[in-house]
């Protein structure tokens, strides 16, 4: 038994990322030429703006969100902008390293939140009556790793992805 006691005491602690709560901060839509936008042919333009934003809670518990804006436009016309922040509270343990910290919250947590806004975007765009729009996956360890050379001022050709 003292052999089990001084084996655990030299023990690594436990990793461990669990997901608290996830929910919908904030979204909306905008359809600001409508109905008109309707009487012409849709073959809209599309921007996708991505961000992401980490509050910590405690040294353990943190609020990741991931903010994605879709903007749809008919020649000089917006057609519809749509606005989700998918939030979720996580609960990191094990990681001292703050490099390995930095980058669970700032690449895995956001990979988790994606299939959720992806959901909440396609929703609405479909509920404003427009077809469906997927949102494309996300590489976010790629995104993280460009976001770490843009502060260590690397030059990159990073996208619009904040941490």
């Amino acid at each position: 038994m003292a052999e089990q006691t001084a084996g655990s005491e030299n023990a690594q602690p436990q990793r461990q990322v669990a997901l608290q709560k996830i929910y919908v901060r904030d979204a909306s839509i905008e359809v600001p030429d409508g109905p008109r936008v309707f009487t012409e042919e849709y073959k809209p333009e599309v921007n996708v703006d991505l961000n992401t934003r980490i509050e910590t809670l405690s040294r353990e518990t943190h609020q990741v969100i991931v903010t994605v804006t879709v903007t749809a436009k008919q020649g000089e016309r917006t057609a519809y902008i749509v606005e989700v922040q998918q939030a979720g509270v996580f609960q990191i343990e094990g990681f001292d390293d703050d490099a390995e910290r930095g980058h669970v919250l700032g690449a895995y947590c956001p990979s988790v939140l994606f299939p959720y806004v992806r959901e909440s975007v396609g929703d609405m765009v479909v509920r404003a009556g427009f077809p469906h729009f997927l949102l494309q996956p996300v590489n976010f360890d790629l995104l993280y790793a460009q976001h770490q050379q843009n502060q260590t001022g690397a030059p990159t050709d990073a996208g619009n992805a904040t941490h």
